[in-house]
């Protein structure tokens, strides 16, 4: 079995075509079809189900693909080790962030590496809260920045970073604008712009507002930070929202207004896999940032 069928095989197998697998891979259709035809009479099984120019994998071809998307993932992973280990100045770092970090604390991160480490690369992907935590497990990505950072999950470890505040926004014309603070229940009757189901930031304000004895009204959903912010500017309700999402401007006709009874927190740090070890560069990335976050704590007390 040679790499240059597994890989030939694992094009088709995406594109379900010789055709296209041919043209992503720049060689000749017949390149291929012979390449999966050999892999087939070595493993003595059929991988796919031919339907004219179409393929599909069958059910042993299925399972073939993923242990040999496995094996692709630990090459690729040695490759970089290598190289990485002749100078972790120069690798590549994959990193998995939520769109509440996205604004301002990875590129505020990334910034400050770059200017001590300017020749590493970046592989920078954006998912929810429990996607960014299965990326990592599954090893897609190296780590990623997300808030809260989660407890009790076997197969990755949490660093916290900081600890930020969450923080009312309300619309310009919205009845409690001009309170200098809030409490929670104070909002018992608003209409809520909150994240959909199944986002970790619903969670924490729905959870935060049932302590004070009542579960948000919730008039409208957006998916990330800037949708949220949008709606609350034109007006369609409240939010709880991280604050460092604010820290260069507020969205148009809004006020900020800090709650403080209770007052409403999530960590924010780095999650990396506990079954394996990082490879160089990326090590050296969760090393600076552990100093750049601390540094920065230090300075704001």
């Amino acid at each position: 079995m040679e790499l240059r069928q597994i890989q030939y095989f694992m094009e088709v197998a995406k594109r379900e075509h010789v055709t296209e697998a041919a043209v992503a891979l720049h060689v000749a259709q017949s390149a291929v079809s012979r390449q999966i035809v050999n892999l087939e009479s070595e493993l003595g099984v059929d991988l796919f189900i031919r339907e004219g120019r179409n393929v599909r994998l069958t059910l042993i071809g299925k399972i073939f693909l993923e242990y040999m998307e496995e094996a692709i993932s630990v090459i690729e992973n040695a490759k970089r080790e290598v190289d990485e280990f002749l100078d972790p100045k120069k690798g590549t770092i994959r990193i998995g962030f939520p769109s509440s970090l996205a604004a301002y604390t990875l590129p505020t991160a990334i910034s400050a590496f770059r200017s001590r480490y300017p020749e590493v690369k970046y592989q920078l992907k954006q998912g929810s809260y429990h996607q960014l935590i299965e990326g990592v497990i599954k090893g897609e990505m190296d780590m990623a920045l997300l808030g809260p950072v989660p407890k009790g999950e076997k197969k990755v470890k949490g660093n916290i970073l900081f600890t930020e505040k969450i923080v009312a926004l309300l619309p310009i014309k919205h009845p409690l604008a001009d309170k200098k603070s809030l409490k929670l229940s104070e909002l018992r009757d608003a209409s809520f712009v909150l994240f959909p189901n199944g986002y970790i930031l619903r969670e924490i304000i729905v959870n935060a507002c049932g302590q004070q004895g009542f579960q948000p009204k919730v008039s409208f959903e957006g998916e990330d930070i800037d949708a949220i912010k949008g709606l609350v500017s034109a007006g369609l309700g409240v939010t709880l929202i991280p604050e460092i999402t604010l820290i260069d401007s507020l969205p148009r006709q809004t006020v900020k207004i800090p709650v403080i009874d209770p007052q409403v927190t999530r960590t924010v740090g780095v999650i990396t896999p506990s079954d394996r070890e990082m490879l160089p560069t990326a090590k050296l990335f969760q090393e600076f940032l552990n100093e750049f976050f601390a540094m920065l704590g230090s300075f704001q007390k």
